[in-house]
């Protein structure tokens, strides 16, 4: 009997962590009713007890909105589910913040801050338990192109037999292949699944959102909805990054000053290094960076020059720690104040590189659509890359960027860079 009992109990642990309910009461609780009970504690004095409850409940407001974002805006699980949580809780307790503002109502700053910092915290807590330690368990309809979903690791698959809601009793969703031509049984199914308020997903976004790359043997209005990203973010994101480097230039100006001299010591060469790579459009730009390696030899074959192995022995001392921490991609501020680079993007690629996998991946110039950026969506979730199998992987994660192509993912991108800037995550 007790063999049986821990399975069900662990399913039902799983099913209750997953819950959106689940997640909305653990906000309130963690982000709005223990820092009014702690604000309570630390200052006792009544004067403090009216601002303290109105931002409790302005705390509470946010976790609403909040929930009510993610839901009306993003339906799948996975990466794309992701993307969307800090973006929401910035917005919904950015806009509460603004109606106190605007009402003059009177609140406790270190309240809301400390709300704020609690439920982004609690919701991306739960995402990585869920996303990364909790298997979730999908109903297939057997229908269709659908044999590449066991290759996706970190979920269950059950192929279903009969169409009949009994198969999908123990599993969180049912996944079919809408563009297929199902049999009248099965369509008959879906329609009861979602009208007894089963999630059923179609194959290919799910995959995508699971992976958080876009699979394409084919480029088409099905698969990106259109072959150009947003226009109107598209300008946006240029003056934005126009503007972070203008700030950030004072700061760094000394210190990046300071590491070239310290590259002109270690090793001869000069302290920047320059490169022919391709742009947005496929223009042809010159990309800087603090150089890591010695100096390119005369008689070196330009290709295996231009890409970087495990242990490679031309890295100098310093241009490992550089590498490791992506400071040596710093001067490229230079790219993004000409107009020809991003903060956020497809990383460009070395002329002789590019030339070699436009001739053996299709569609490879598409990623070309959107400004290349310092870091992205592939260095982020990939790292480095060399071979063509592992440049095919890494055009999955551009056309996932350039299909989501949003402020919501680029944040995202920005807050897991820190990450890999602590981490090393991904060099060479």
């Amino acid at each position: 009997m007790m063999i049986h009992q821990a399975p069900m109990a662990r399913q039902s642990r799983q099913a209750l962590i997953t819950r959106q309910r689940f997640a909305i009461i653990g906000a309130v609780v963690v982000a709005a009713i223990l820092p009014f009970i702690l604000r309570l504690v630390v200052l006792p004095d009544p004067a403090f007890f009216n601002t303290s409850q109105i931002s409790l409940f302005a705390n509470v407001m946010a976790i609403v909105i909040a929930t009510w974002i993610r839901l009306s805006v993003g339906t799948f699980p996975g990466t794309r589910a992701g993307t969307l949580i800090a973006p929401s809780i910035a917005a919904a307790h950015g806009l509460v913040l603004t109606m106190l503002l605007m009402t003059r109502l009177p609140y406790d700053r270190l309240g809301i801050l400390t709300g704020f910092v609690a439920h982004l915290v609690w919701m991306v807590g739960l995402h990585v338990t869920v996303h990364r330690r909790i298997r979730r368990r999908f109903a297939v309809v057997p229908c269709g192109t659908i044999e590449h979903l066991e290759e996706i690791d970190g979920v269950d698959w059950k192929w279903m037999k009969h169409a009949a809601l009994d198969e999908t009793v123990e599993c969180d969703a049912v996944v079919a292949d809408f563009s297929a031509d199902l049999p009248p049984e099965w369509e008959s199914f879906l329609a009861d699944a979602a009208l007894a308020g089963r999630m059923v997903y179609q194959v290919k976004q799910l995959s995508e959102s699971l992976t958080g790359r876009v699979e394409v043997e084919h480029l088409s209005e099905n698969s990106f909805g259109s072959l150009l990203p947003a226009r109107g973010y598209f300008h946006l994101k240029s003056i934005i990054d126009f503007s972070a480097v203008l700030l950030l230039v004072p700061v760094l100006a000394l210190p990046m000053v300071l590491l070239g001299l310290a590259i002109r010591i270690d090793s001869r060469g000069p302290a920047l290094f320059r490169q022919r790579r391709l742009g947005l459009a496929g223009r042809p730009i010159t990309v800087y960076k603090f150089r890591t390696m010695r100096v390119h030899e005369a008689g070196e074959d330009t290709r295996s020059a231009a890409m970087t192995g495990h242990g490679d022995d031309r890295i100098t001392r310093i241009g490992g720690f550089l590498r490791r921490s992506r400071i040596d991609e710093l001067p490229q501020m230079i790219n993004i104040l000409k107009g020809e680079m991003s903060w956020i993007g497809p990383r460009p690629e070395a002329m002789v590189l590019s030339n070699w996998y436009v001739g053996e991946i299709p569609f490879y110039r598409y990623r070309h659509v959107v400004r290349p950026g310092i870091s992205g969506w592939a260095q982020v979730n990939q790292g480095h890359v060399a071979n063509v199998d592992e440049v095919h992987e890494k055009l999955q994660y551009d056309f996932f960027y350039i299909k989501y192509f949003s402020p919501w993912l680029d944040l995202l991108i920005l807050f897991r860079t820190i990450k890999t800037m602590l981490t090393g995550f991904g060099s060479r």
